[in-house]
């Protein structure tokens, strides 16, 4: 039986088509999702991903997490779905309180578009069992909003709990604290992080690396075993 995983779509996602490709690449059937709909159509995981969402002049992810899809997926990722958030994702999973913390703008107030060199931190989660902790990767990275931001004893809980990620290396790009660059929550089914691994999963495009295909190879092996 071939996995099905989600792919939400909000006003204003531009990567939602690349992430399909990304988990058909990994060899899952990728499943559309409109934000305005509750009914998540029996995926075994869903992905939110990149983009600019409507309301993001309030704040990113602000109201993208009151979209109705969202009651749906707050409720099945406190029941142990594994759900991603991907830059904007990952914004949206915060104001949802699914991961600790929040985004501000870059520090340098500018939109940043690179190749990042990144650690990975925990090789534990849903998303992530298919890389090694200490291994080091590229990612392509994207983002006006992207600086990740928490109060002293969530940082050092996070530390602890062994939940950051993913860590920046080499330059941080936004500021984020303690090069901070995706986190996990505490039972490791829902992961977000900044940089975009849907633009890393085929040789001809972009850099030319497939360091970002893991996280989709991961969370199908992690479907399948389950």
């Amino acid at each position: 039986m071939t996995a099905r995983i989600g792919v939400v779509t909000f006003p204003g996602s531009l990567d939602d088509r690349d992430t399909q490709r990304a988990i058909r690449l990994a060899g899952a059937e990728p499943v559309a999702l409109w934000h305005k709909d509750k009914d998540l159509k029996q995926v075994d995981a869903v992905v939110l991903p990149g983009g600019f969402s409507y309301g993001d002049y309030l704040r990113a992810g602000a109201i993208s997490r009151f979209s109705p899809v969202m009651e749906t997926v707050i409720e099945q990722a406190k029941s142990g779905m594994p759900v991603l958030g991907i830059c904007n994702g990952f914004q949206i999973l915060t104001e949802a309180h699914l991961l600790p913390g929040g985004m501000l703008g870059n520090d340098h107030l500018h939109f940043i578009c690179r190749d990042q060199k990144l650690r990975v931190e925990n090789a534990d989660t849903a998303w992530t069992a298919d890389y090694e902790a200490g291994q080091e990767i590229h990612i392509p990275l994207k983002n006006m909003d992207g600086r990740y931001v928490a109060d002293t004893y969530t940082l050092d809980r996070l530390e602890a709990e062994g939940r950051v990620v993913f860590r920046y290396l080499d330059v941080n790009p936004n500021g984020s604290l303690r090069d901070i660059a995706g986190i996990t929550n505490e039972a490791g089914n829902v992961v977000g992080l900044m940089p975009h691994p849907e633009h890393a999963t085929e040789p001809l495009i972009g850099t030319g690396r497939t360091d970002g295909l893991p996280f989709f190879t991961s969370i199908l092996k992690k479907l399948v075993n389950a």
